[in-house]
């Protein structure tokens, strides 16, 4: 059988869609899941699941084969014990303690981690490292690239060699660039895997090679994205 596997998502108010929601469903909630992640795991074999906060975190997890922790809103720095920044942006903090949980399931049991973007600044924080809250356009590469189609490489990044991250995605590739964050302190435990021009980590790995970082979206470039490929093997030999 295909891997199953675990995406990530948002929670939001249903108020959020504006006019677009009756006043009947105002007061309700709604999970949020960009297609791209699920259409890229099927790409490269897996069979993709949409998780839900509604159940318990390890009983989900057993039931997977590999997971997503995917983008969106800035991890709290309350995490890494950090003030916060005058722009850092929004955070919800219900889908921090959630992810949290789901990521250390996963490593519990032992499947592959695929974290992207927000996912990859979350693990960061999960072992030990922090994050700079804010990083301007002009500085470095140029990372929040908020007003670019996010299927356009804005920068290259250079896979270190050696690295689980070279061997997944060669050694150099123009990525996306949606993120106002970057990686300050390494976390214990994790290898660089590639780096910006500005020398800014954009990939980083667990020493067992069980979870690959990213901070691009693979889900919005090549099809079947190398990343999502790498997870949806390793789960099909972890499951064997």
């Amino acid at each position: 059988m295909k891997p199953l596997i675990g995406l990530s998502g948002r929670r939001w108010p249903a108020s959020r869609l504006g006019s677009f929601v009756p006043p009947a469903m105002s007061g309700l909630v709604f999970d949020l899941h960009f297609v791209d992640y699920g259409r890229s795991v099927a790409l490269a074999g897996g069979v993709p699941v949409e998780l839900t906060r509604d159940a318990d975190v390890q009983e989900i997890v057993a039931h997977l084969d590999g997971l997503v922790l995917s983008g969106g809103a800035d991890v709290s720095p309350e995490h890494y014990d950090a003030p916060p920044h005058e722009q850092l942006g929004e955070v919800e903090p219900e889908r921090d303690e959630w992810e949290f949980a789901l990521y250390a399931s996963a490593r519990a049991k032992g499947i592959p981690v695929l974290a992207i973007c927000r996912g990859f600044q979350l693990v960061n924080v999960a072992h030990g490292g922090t994050l700079n809250q804010h990083v301007e356009l002009d500085e470095g590469a140029g990372h929040p690239q908020w007003d670019v189609d996010g299927r356009t490489a804005t920068h290259s990044v250079r896979a270190l060699t050696s690295t689980l991250t070279a061997r997944v995605v060669g050694g150099s590739l123009d990525v996306n660039s949606l993120h106002h964050q970057t990686l300050a302190t390494l976390g214990e435990g994790l290898k660089v895997g590639a780096v910006a021009s500005d020398g800014v980590v954009e990939s980083f790995y667990t020493t067992d090679e069980s979870v690959l970082a990213v901070q691009w979206h693979p889900e919005l470039l090549r099809a079947p994205d190398p990343a999502f490929s790498w997870l949806v093997k390793t789960a099909v030999e972890v499951h064997d």
